[in-house]
């Protein structure tokens, strides 16, 4: 199956969507990955989801990413007596370690990292930045602070602290215990929520040792802050706008969707963004044109992949959620003004051979006319390097490793195809050229361009260019 579109489609599955038959026709609309979400999943229901994705994967011979999105820990007050207060603007309100139930002048905080990490100045939000208060005075068991927008706030709202750099692991108990069964599942990607730090990023990554790639979501302003460090470590980056949102002035989102987006594509990463895309389509069979014009903006700043989470998972209409998604990125990518945004935002390749070679590639292909790009690749590697380079050309990856073609599937432009690995560079440019065709990507007569690692099977050595006629054989074929 050929998709008439290089921005890949994430659906988030969910009480809507989580049975194999819809599963099947999500796929067949246009859904590329299939994001599980932990906080809403227990590890039965993640198994069982990934048979049924696995199972439409064998049926359409085609690989299918999955992402198991973890929690990540979760801040809440306490209770109240009333099970709720109304908080005045210029009130002073506390937190503290006492567990009786609160009232208007105090509320428990089952959390001694906040204690540790705040300090007087920093903004607590509590339920999704509706009250917001400021810190004036801390104890290691009291915090008191300032009511700045009041409002009602009742039992176990979340909290979050946008200046606070906490003192915590972002893998909570739970999340340990989820991405352990999901490694066990053989899962793809593995999404990391409310990261601060790179340290973050190492710690999971000495758990998955190689078993699935990581996503870094970025929903926090430390995050932000830190991303060219981020990106050193992680495989992929998600813009997380909803918590971004939260614990950033609403008006920041979108340049700072653009600067994630960009920092991403000159590193080599994939980056997803996500939250609320189409989000009156939980009720509606159409978008909002402002949702079709946030949807076309992502794929405008050139990100990998758009991801669709309520709208698939719980919403009416989850087929037609991710049909009208597939059908506004075809409809961005067939403008002009789409491969000239492309072009300006191209990043200078990295000082390596490798990454010489993927430029080099696009720049043949665009001069001379090629009809495809194909790229041998074990780890994927070669395969991102000229997905970095956004080539008006199509991006065929043929890999021996099914685990490659799934991690893949989250990148832009990348068709990928699992095949046994070349015998040799004669087997390695006849197959190339076949695969080619009998996907729809070069006719009989038209020309390729194959990029390579020599010896062939060694990960990331990317060093070799061929350019092959595509014959009438493979036509035969």
């Amino acid at each position: 199956m050929r998709r008439l579109r290089r921005t890949k489609i994430v659906a988030t599955l969910g009480p809507a969507s989580g049975n194999a038959e819809t599963i099947a026709r999500l796929f067949q609309a246009g859904a590329d990955v299939f994001r599980i979400n932990m906080s809403h999943s227990s590890h039965d229901r993640m198994r069982e989801l990934v048979a049924a994705i696995r199972q439409v994967e064998k049926q359409n011979n085609r690989p299918i990413g999955i992402l198991v999105d973890l929690q990540g820990p979760k801040l809440r007050v306490g209770a109240f007596a009333g099970g709720s207060v109304m908080l005045d603007n210029g009130a002073v309100f506390a937190f503290d370690a006492d567990a009786t139930p609160g009232d208007a002048r105090r509320v428990h905080l089952p959390h001694p990292e906040i204690f540790a990490g705040i300090e007087p100045g920093h903004t607590l939000l509590l339920d999704d930045g509706k009250v917001r208060l400021v810190a004036t005075e801390k104890s290691a068991q009291r915090i008191v602070t300032r009511v700045e927008v009041g409002g009602k706030l009742s039992d176990r709202k979340g909290v979050s602290l946008p200046d606070t750099v906490i003192p915590f692991s972002a893998l909570t108990p739970k999340d340990r215990s989820d991405l352990d069964a999901a490694l066990d599942a053989s899962i793809d990607w593995v999404g990391l929520s409310f990261i601060q730090r790179p340290d973050d990023i190492a710690e999971a990554k000495k758990i998955t040792r190689g078993r699935a790639a990581v996503m870094a979501k970025i929903e926090k302003p430390q995050a932000v802050h830190r991303l060219d460090e981020i990106l050193d470590l992680t495989d992929a980056i998600m813009v997380a706008r909803g918590d971004l949102g939260v614990e950033l002035p609403l008006e920041k989102v979108p340049g700072i969707q653009k600067q994630l987006t960009r920092a991403a594509r000159r590193a080599g990463k994939p980056v997803v963004v996500a939250t609320q895309m189409l989000e009156s389509m939980i009720t509606s069979p159409v978008p909002t044109r402002a949702e079709v014009s946030d949807v076309a903006t992502a794929i405008f700043d050139g990100a990998d992949a758009v991801m669709l989470s309520a709208e698939s998972a719980a919403g009416q209409f989850p087929v037609e959620a991710v049909t009208t998604m597939n059908r506004i990125a075809e409809e961005v990518e067939s403008e002009d003004t789409y491969h000239t945004i492309m072009k300006a935002q191209h990043a200078e390749p990295e000082a390596t051979g490798a990454d010489a070679i993927a430029a080099a590639a696009r720049q043949i292909a665009e001069t001379i006319d090629l009809s495809a790009i194909v790229c041998w690749t074990s780890s994927g590697s070669t395969g991102l390097r000229v997905a970095r380079e956004r080539p008006q050309v199509s991006i065929v990856a043929i890999s021996p490793n099914v685990a490659t073609g799934r991690k893949l599937s989250v990148a832009w432009g990348i068709h990928c195809v699992v095949a046994e690995d070349a015998r040799d560079q004669d087997d390695m440019v006849e197959r190339a050229c076949r695969l080619a065709f009998k996907d729809g990507f070069a006719k009989a007569g038209r020309r390729i361009i194959i990029v390579a690692g020599l010896p062939l099977g060694t990960p990331g050595a990317t060093n070799m260019l061929r350019i092959a006629f595509v014959g009438a054989e493979a036509e035969r074929e």
